[in-house]
């Protein structure tokens, strides 16, 4: 099984972020011994691209991904995917002293409630929740602080422009699946399940279930890449992102 590639993809807010960047003169990590010309949409070495497969589904919900220099270059960043998947998506990158007015703007926005997702252990418990308001008039934007465990804890730390928001404490069920960096700590979600979990909470089932088969499709296909295997779509993951795949036609192959 297969699909045709899908057609052109106006960029999401990571990749407008990542385009920025570059113009900006700073430049693109290189995968030690990666050298085969990735996609530049999918960050995905070419022969495994992953676009074709690319989503599409409705979310009431938004995202809002803060990120640094670093993690805006990183092939095995998820956060492009989460942006891939929920259409009202917001990316910048952090900052201490000197924050985005786009995203000062983004946070008062009166159609949203933000909700900044960070483990409760680390916060004042008057700020903590572990659920998600859905039957009121705002939307839930869910501020996902797309870094290191380190980097994640320093900027949550140091962003007083977050003290007022309420925490969303995730009560995962299930390890991580994320196996393209090495973490110390298993329990440990990378972002796109930490987004899958947030939007299950706000009851946008659909788009979570289509972000998870969608990062272990990306997962696969950047790992057989990376091991020189030939792509195999023909697999549970990729039979589960099928229904979601509107933007290309199945064909055998």
């Amino acid at each position: 099984m297969s699909i045709v590639p899908a057609p052109h993809h106006a960029p999401n807010a990571v990749a407008r972020l990542r385009d920025q960047r570059e113009e900006e003169g700073i430049k693109p990590l290189q995968a030690r011994g990666w050298r085969a010309p990735r996609c530049h949409d999918c960050r995905v070495i070419v022969s495994h691209c992953l676009c074709a497969w690319r989503p599409q589904v409705e979310a009431r919900s938004g995202v809002c991904l803060i990120m640094t220099n670093k993690e805006v270059f990183k092939p095995s960043n998820t956060g492009w995917l989460i942006a891939d998947v929920v259409r009202d998506n917001h990316a910048f990158i952090w900052s201490r002293t000197e924050p985005d007015p786009q995203l000062l703007a983004l946070l008062a926005d009166p159609q949203w409630q933000p909700y900044l997702v960070f483990p409760g252990e680390y916060v004042e418990p008057q700020r903590v929740t572990n659920t998600v308001a859905v039957d009121g008039s705002k939307r839930p934007l869910f501020i996902l602080l797309d870094a290191t465990w380190t980097e994640a804890r320093k900027i949550f730390r140091k962003s007083p422009y977050f003290d007022a928001l309420p925490i969303l404490s995730l009560l995962p069920e299930k390890l991580s699946r994320y196996r393209l960096r090495r973490s110390t700590r298993s329990e440990h979600l990378c972002t796109a399940e930490v987004a899958a979990l947030c939007l299950d909470l706000a009851g946008d089932i659909e788009a979570a279930s289509a972000l998870d088969a969608y990062f272990d499709v990306f997962s696969q296909h950047y790992l057989d890449a990376k091991h020189q295997l030939e792509m195999n779509v023909s697999t549970p993951a990729h039979a589960e992102l099928l229904p979601f795949v509107s933007n290309g036609t199945p064909v055998t192959g």
